[in-house]
């Protein structure tokens, strides 16, 4: 009994192998993961937008856009490449929508990050050839779901005159101190196009880092830190772009990003980690003085793909992180890294 068993599970190991591989084979442009981790990490340096509708699928083939939470990177890096290529969006989409109708979400949210002036439009047009996100589309379009560049950092408290008219809030509604994956989402523009837009809004997000009553802005302004010093300390051209920027932002920004540049240069990011680390501990020990959400920590970066990635790049098995090309890990796969880092 025990040998069939074991033949059995020979047998599917083979059949998965084989299926894997067909799905690489049968992408002559990138025939393994390891090749679209080294495309989308140098793509900045060497665009090459014809190429993304095969990058996607093999991305898809992967499972890389079964989690939204872990996805930010592939899907920023999407809109990163559409953006950047208006005259090309058209015939990219309508190439990438070859994926499974389960991953075309990645495709909707991308087009409507983009920045495209006519995303609205692109949504339109190919929303018959995906009935399954009929509604996310529909949402897009009437302002339900917003874009990237329409996220705020974090929730504004209501007006006088808002609650004087009674103006009705979304508590679900989408911020960067309760959704860690939209940092990845900037990281994935940045790797797309290079450009100084994500970049300061990644640097933006810095002084949080330095918070002392929200448990949710430290652990992002956390991640803003060490994810900009990480990366800066892979890529001499982000480096050299951070200190030309540095000296034209906030003060509260520039004596964030100084640190980072000197972390950078002495690969020192391993202090960075731990001194982010000890604030949130300490933070979650002795609690904020307006308010506690701890449950917050214990919530994010939980996807299987997120963990998979440090696991995979802290034992060298490059082919299942796709995501750990942009800076070493997404965000909240380092979220959850250090959770379990106590």
């Amino acid at each position: 009994m025990r040998w069939a068993v074991a033949i059995c599970v020979a047998l599917l190991s083979i059949i998965h192998a084989s299926t894997v591989a067909a799905a690489y084979q049968g992408n002559s442009e990138f025939p393994s993961a390891e090749s679209v981790m080294r495309w989308i990490n140098n793509y900045r340096l060497k665009p090459e937008p014809a190429r993304l509708p095969a990058a996607v699928r093999t991305m898809s083939s992967l499972g890389a856009f079964k989690d939204a939470e872990s996805s930010g990177v592939h899907v920023g890096f999407m809109a990163g490449v559409l953006g950047a290529n208006p005259a090309r969006a058209e015939k990219l989409v309508g190439r990438m929508l070859t994926i499974p109708e389960t991953d075309q979400w990645a495709i909707v949210r991308a087009v409507a990050y983009s920045g495209l002036p006519d995303w609205k439009d692109l949504l339109r047009k190919f929303s018959d050839r995906m009935p399954a996100r009929k509604v996310m589309i529909d949402k897009y379009l009437s302002g339900a779901l917003p874009t990237l560049d329409a996220i705020p950092f974090e929730k504004k408290n209501p007006t006088l005159w808002d609650k004087i008219t009674g103006k009705p809030s979304n508590p679900s509604a989408a911020t960067f101190d309760h959704n860690p994956e939209l940092l990845d989402t900037l990281w994935g523009i940045y790797f797309a196009t290079g450009s100084d837009r994500p970049l300061l809004r990644i640097a933006a997000i810095l002084p949080w880092s330095k918070e002392r009553d929200s448990t949710e802005r430290l652990t992002v302004g956390s991640m803003a830190k060490f994810t900009l010093t990480n990366n800066a300390a892979r890529n001499p051209d982000l480096l050299a772009r951070l200190k030309q920027v540095r000296e034209q932002q906030p003060k509260e920004v520039a004596v964030v990003l100084r640190d980072v540049i000197d972390a950078a240069e002495t690969m020192d990011a391993t202090r960075v980690r731990k001194e982010s680390l000890a604030a949130i501990e300490d933070l979650k020990r002795k609690g904020p003085g307006t308010k506690r959400d701890v449950s917050f920590w214990g919530q994010v970066g939980q996807g299987a793909l997120a963990l998979g990635c440090i696991v995979a790049a802290s034992t060298g098995h490059i082919e299942f992180g796709i995501p750990c090309v942009v800076g070493g890990a997404t965000s909240t796969a380092i979220l959850h890294f250090w959770s379990n880092q106590q």
